[in-house]
């Protein structure tokens, strides 16, 4: 499809909606109580209204055709987002945060996931200015996501052991940690330090270096005067920006794969992404039935990875098929579609109980 110009006008109206989207939410969820079933659910749907305000504005404005790239690239990125919560449920777990912490954690983590994912679409867009080989390396992308996920089958993230992780040593290394939740905090200054040392004189904090695991990579550094450091919370924070940012290098190209032009790309992630932190409570309470909406996943991932490489090859060859965007909207609400009834139709019996990991002193109490 040919580039679509946008005036100034849908920017700003963009970029209004966004803002106050992002405003509504950080004013909405302020309190550390956790969030019923009903208030996400109706959440949920208010921001899918949001979402579908925005592409009626574009249906009206830019025709059906740019309206439909809007809801289709919308609808792969929360599908796609799926599988993203699942893992920070399981991140979540592990790192034993209470239930009326996680939204302050979900909050901030969106509002990381919007910059990098601004960040992956601008790379994303300027490198298929290069030429169609870069389509079929998108392909190869999404394919191999799909694979991968495909051969994984049945195998949790809840048994992954967190401390090992990158965000998690890049923390330590940089900050010293209290291994002990303190209300919701991220960071404790000096006073609240004092009162968690009071309250917990048997806990010893982790200075800036220390690695507890392994200690014959231990380089501590003396704590300085006034230094802020770093609780579970900002650990579990942490892991999940630098967890989002690998499944950005999986859905930018799924997006990308439905049009090239960056505001409908960047639009479509934005106002998918908005509605996570609601959807997240959503799924949790439903998880234990949607029990093949990952299958759905995958398939979508394979149809996407087939989309692009048909396109790369019309380009490259001069044979291939460009699949429409009605088309791509089609497939993409049927198969979500399916995996939700054959969730329901075809439930599993036996389902693992959540655990979390053994051993863990990360998150305390």
């Amino acid at each position: 499809m040919n580039h679509l110009g946008f005036p100034l006008e849908t920017v700003a109206v963009f970029v209004l909606l966004s803002v106050g989207a992002i405003a509504i939410d950080l004013f909405a969820h302020k309190n550390d109580q956790p969030m019923s079933l009903k208030s996400a659910s109706l959440w949920s749907v208010f921001w899918v209204l949001v979402s579908l305000a925005f592409g009626g504005y574009l249906w009206v404005h830019h025709g059906s055709e740019t309206a439909s790239l809007f809801i289709t690239g919308y609808a792969l990125e929360k599908v796609l987002s799926v599988d993203n919560l699942f893992v920070m449920m399981a991140i979540f777990a592990w790192f034993k945060v209470p239930e009326g912490y996680r939204h302050r954690v979900l909050y901030w983590g969106i509002i990381g996931a919007i910059v990098f994912r601004m960040v992956f679409v601008a790379i994303g867009t300027g490198l298929l200015a290069l030429g169609p080989y870069v389509e079929l390396v998108f392909a190869l992308i999404v394919g191999w996501t799909a694979v991968m996920m495909l051969k994984a089958g049945d195998d949790e993230e809840e048994n992954e052991d967190y401390s090992d992780h990158l965000a998690y040593r890049w923390v330590h290394r940089f900050f010293p940690v209290w291994p002990r939740l303190f209300g919701h905090n991220f960071f404790l200054n000096t006073k609240e330090l004092e009162e968690a040392r009071s309250a917990h004189p048997d806990v010893h904090l982790e200075l800036a270096g220390e690695d507890v695991k392994h200690p014959e990579k231990s380089h501590p550094h003396q704590m300085k005067k006034g230094a802020w450091v770093a609780t579970p919370l900002f650990l579990c924070l942490a892991v999940i920006e630098i967890s989002d940012v690998m499944f950005a290098f999986d859905s930018v190209p799924a997006v990308i794969a439905v049009s090239k032009e960056p505001l409908i790309v960047y639009s479509a992630m934005m106002f998918a992404i908005l509605g996570l932190r609601t959807m997240y409570f959503v799924l949790e309470a439903l998880k234990g039935y949607l029990v093949h909406l990952e299958k759905a996943v995958i398939v979508l991932l394979f149809f996407i990875a087939a989309k692009l490489g048909l396109a790369a090859s019309e380009h490259i060859f001069g044979v291939g098929y460009e699949i429409s965007p009605n088309a791509s909207l089609l497939v993409v609400i049927v198969v979500l579609a399916l995996g939700i009834v054959a969730s329901f139709v075809f439930p599993e019996r036996e389902e693992a109980e959540d655990k979390p990991a053994d051993g863990n002193d990360a998150a305390g109490e």
